[in-house]
């Protein structure tokens, strides 16, 4: 369940960042040279920074999304150690290990899917159930891997 509503989130934040570009797209072949000529080179500059900006976005959200898709084909039933795709409890929360997507609400369950590299994720990987870990000043203890 936490895998589908990564993917539909990520895929809502690829359809997003696709209207953003086309419409600054749009915007940079609707620009018509005005007689101010410093005011359209800005104007285009600042136009093709956003374009620019939204094809990092657009790329890293693939990214993401490619690596929730590897994670779908390669999850198995059951592990001892916290890993790519891993679900942990710990005594103060639940984390997904996956990409960077943030908090999820799902049912009444609050999920903060996180990335590997992340400092978190970090500390996490490699853990098993009754492991603790220091995390912002925090000790947490894991309850479950799944």
């Amino acid at each position: 369940m936490v895998l589908e509503v990564s993917i539909a989130r990520t895929n809502d934040r690829i359809a997003m960042i696709e209207s953003a570009l086309e419409t600054a797209r749009d915007s940079s072949n609707d620009d018509t040279k005005s007689s101010a000529g410093d005011k359209y080179e800005t104007s285009r500059e600042m136009i093709q920074q956003d374009i620019n900006r939204y094809q990092g976005q657009l790329l890293e959200a693939n990214k993401d999304l490619l690596q929730l898709t590897n994670i779908a084909t390669t999850i198995t039933d059951a592990t001892d150690f916290v890993k790519l795709g891993s679900l942990v409890k710990t005594n103060l929360g639940l984390y997904f290990i996956a990409t960077s997507i943030g908090a999820l609400k799902i049912d009444d369950m609050n999920v903060f899917a996180i990335s590997p590299v992340s400092p978190i994720g970090q500390l996490l990987l490699s853990k098993k159930t009754g492991d603790s870990f220091l995390f912002n000043k925090l000790n947490q203890t894991i309850t479950g891997v799944y």
